[in-house]
This record gives C-alpha cells, sequence and structure tokens, in this order.
C-alpha cells in the first residue's frame, strides 16, 4: 500500500486549496444528502393512494343563485341525468372530495359527554351507493342502508344530529378500536347520540392532505344526502371513457335555467396532479441543486489535480526516474483525492445533520434516516475518483525526461 506520509507532507504545503476543496465537498455532501431525501419525501407524497379510482371519476358542481327550495328535487334529476349516459357507471354527490378547496372536520369520541375528543377526523357525507360510485372498497360491513340517510337540510339546522351510523376508513379503525373488530362498535360524533360503524374502507384520504401517512387516512362518511348546492357531484365512468362523459355530464347539468351557475369541473386525476403541482416542482428544483453541485465539485476536482499535476511535474519526474510505475502515479493522485474527500464526506455529515434538524423544528419534516449518509459519501466518492481520473492519467503518461525539465 502506498505510504500516505508523502501525500499529507505534499497537502500541508498546499493547505488553502485543500482545505477549499474539502470545503466544497463537505458542502456538497450536506446538501445533497438532505436535498436527496427531500426529494425521496415528495415523491413518496405524490404516490400515496387516495383510496378512489382516481382514474375513472369526473366531477362537476352547480350552485344556484338565490334559495332554491326545489334543490333537493333538482338534484335527484341531475343524478338520473348523469347515470344515464352512456359510459357512466354510477353518480352520486358528496360534500367534500379530496384535492378539493372544501374540508368539514370534527372531533370522534369513544364515550359521551367526553369533553376532549379522542381523534381528528375529516367528514364526508354522501347517499346510499356513494362509496361505490367513489370506488371505496369496503373490507368490513356494508354500505348505508336507505333508512339510514338523513336529508342534509335537516342535518345542517339540527342543535343535536343523531346520524345512525358511519362508515370509517381501515386505519381510523385501527386507531380507534385496536385488536377489535370495528363494525359493530359505537362512536359519538357531534353529540351524545350513539352512532353505529356498520363498514370500513380500505382508505380514504383527508381533502387536504399534509402528511402522507395514517393521519391522513383518518376519515369517516356519514349517510346524509346533499343538495347540489351543498356537494359535488361525482360520476364514475367506464375505462377509456372518462373525457366523453365529462363533456356529456356537462350537458346534462345544462338545463339553460339562468339561475344554476356551474362551478369547478374536471377529471379527479386531473385534479390530484394540480394538488400536487408545488410538490413535483420542489422535487425537480432540488434535483437541479443536487445536479450543479456535483457537477461543480466535479469540475472543482477536475481543476485542483490539473493545477497539482502541473506544479509538480519535477516531483512525478523524478519519481518516475526512480523506478515509479504509471500506475503507482495513477494511485498516488487517486489516494490523494480520497483522502480529500473522505475528510469532505466527514464534514459534510455534520452538517447535513445539523440541516435535518433545523428542517424538522422548522418545517416539521422528518428525520433524515442514516442511510441517506453512507449512500451520499458512496456518491460522493465515487464522483472524485472519476473527476480526479482524467488529471492522474496525464500525469502518470508524463515521460520522465519532460517532467524532469518541467515541461507538461
Amino acid at each position: 500500500m502506498m505510504q500516505l506520509r508523502p501525500i499529507l507532507s505534499t497537502l500541508s504545503r498546499h493547505r488553502t486549496a485543500a482545505l477549499l476543496i474539502v470545503l466544497e465537498i463537505a458542502l456538497t455532501c450536506a446538501i445533497v444528502c438532505n436535498a436527496v431525501f427531500l426529494i425521496a419525501n415528495r415523491l413518496e407524497r405524490l404516490q400515496f393512494p387516495s383510496g378512489l379510482a382516481d382514474d375513472e371519476l369526473v366531477y362537476l358542481s352547480i350552485s344556484s343563485i338565490g334559495r332554491d327550495p326545489e334543490s333537493p328535487a333538482n338534484t335527484q334529476v341531475d343524478l338520473a341525468a348523469l347515470r344515464a349516459i352512456p359510459g357512466a357507471r354510477g353518480a352520486a354527490i358528496v360534500s367534500e372530495i379530496p384535492y378539493g378547496e372544501e374540508s368539514n372536520n370534527t372531533s370522534v369520541n369513544l364515550a359521551p359527554g367526553q369533553k376532549k375528543g379522542t381523534l381528528d377526523v375529516s367528514v364526508y357525507k354522501t347517499d346510499v351507493g356513494g362509496i361505490g360510485t367513489l370506488g371505496l372498497r369496503l373490507v368490513a360491513g356494508r354500505d348505508f342502508k336507505a333508512d339510514e340517510v338523513m336529508e342534509g337540510r335537516a342535518f345542517d339546522s339540527s342543535t343535536d344530529p343523531r346520524v345512525p351510523s358511519v362508515v370509517i376508513t381501515r386505519s381510523l379503525a385501527q386507531e380507534l378500536f385496536p385488536g377489535k373488530e370495528a363494525v359493530g362498535q359505537v362512536v359519538y360524533l357531534f353529540s351524545d347520540y350513539p352512532t353505529r360503524v356498520v363498514g370500513v374502507v380500505d382508505r380514504l384520504i383527508r381533502p387536504r392532505p399534509r402528511n402522507d401517512d395514517a393521519t391522513d387516512l383518518r376519515s369517516v362518511i356519514l349517510p346524509i344526502r346533499q343538495t347540489f348546492n351543498a356537494g359535488m357531484y361525482m360520476v364514475r365512468t367506464d375505462p377509456g371513457q372518462r373525457d366523453a362523459v365529462l363533456k356529456a355530464a356537462q350537458k346534462a347539468l345544462d338545463r339553460g335555467d339562468g339561475r344554476r351557475v356551474a362551478g369547478p369541473q374536471g377529471t379527479f386525476a386531473q385534479l390530484r396532479e394540480d394538488f400536487y403541482r408545488g410538490d413535483r416542482a420542489m422535487a425537480w428544483l432540488l434535483a437541479g441543486v443536487c445536479v450543479a453541485l456535483l457537477v461543480v465539485t466535479a469540475f472543482g476536482i477536475v481543476g485542483l489535480a490539473s493545477f497539482w499535476v502541473q506544479q509538480r511535474t519535477r516531483m512525478i519526474g523524478t519519481r518516475r526516474a526512480l523506478g515509479a510505475t504509471r500506475g503507482q502515479i495513477l494511485r498516488y493522485f487517486q489516494t490523494e483525492n480520497l483522502l480529500l474527500t473522505s475528510a469532505g464526506i466527514a464534514i459534510g455529515m455534520l452538517g447535513a445533520f445539523a440541516i435535518n434538524q433545523w428542517l424538522m423544528t422548522q418545517y416539521e419534516l422528518p428525520r433524515l434516516p442514516a442511510l441517506y449518509l453512507p449512500l451520499g459519501a458512496l456518491a460522493l466518492w465515487s464522483l472524485g475518483q472519476v473527476a480526479v481520473l482524467a488529471p492522474a492519467r496525464r500525469a502518470a503518461a508524463l515521460p520522465p525526461a519532460h517532467a524532469m525539465r518541467g515541461q507538461s
């Protein structure tokens, strides 16, 4: 193994240049480790399933100008028209939809008179068949029955609403009733009136997800029939029919009544994409920062190594004249780079930890997994060896006679 003393002696005579490259590598290591972690975090967020049939749903909203006493009846007319569209598998009206602007939350209790809610949950309201229309998968229990459904206006005007049944998500069921069967259990939502769990769906994301974990799956579905003024029409389509059904649905809801105004409409997949647009942009931005830092660091290593090769031509010639092979000269510069890179990585790991601690306190981000540090170190070691290879090969190829004369 090549002795390190000559390398360390040479580096000590070029402290400033060596320190600068070490600090550059340290900065790159600290930022890249955290940036890659943030990118992975954003990508994981983009892939967090909603629980709905994302690619088969379209949404439409209608509102009336002024009070419409016939809105319950008109809502049923709208639903019948939507269900009759070729390619539509079902239609329902819901109070909120994931990734939409509206969000209704309440606390769920496990005992009457409870002063502090057990958990905070998001509330969805829909009629019989709404669960199937949304594409939610029942894993236990059943859908609502017709005699369990309340009218939305009666529910909104009541000071003591009594909702007989509720469907909850699997994740919420595990939090509320660990180790127990959730179906048949009783919860308390808006009053001390017991509401029985009649079904459990696999998953249903909250309208405005933030954490992409179990807390974003704390959702409940109530059997409350909405009107078009208080809800959103959702239509589930056959595969490949989404755009055609959306156009037909827009025409079906346009009755030429000046008192009805169309609101937000589109495909659910596009709504989801728009919701996560900022996350995608952030991921691309961070990826660009990582590439830029790595390129700058690589050029820094190449530039410094090339400069040192030019400055050490006489030393290289002396070593070659004393019998050093090309391979030994090549390994000399690679070992030198490895030492500088290792020093930068060691400092950079401390910097990565410090940056992550700051991000945790300022933005509530999770702790940087330890795996990112050795992966970052491996990437920078590899980058350093690749970057120094060309200058090191030029040094190894210098003829001894030319090098002794100081020619390059």
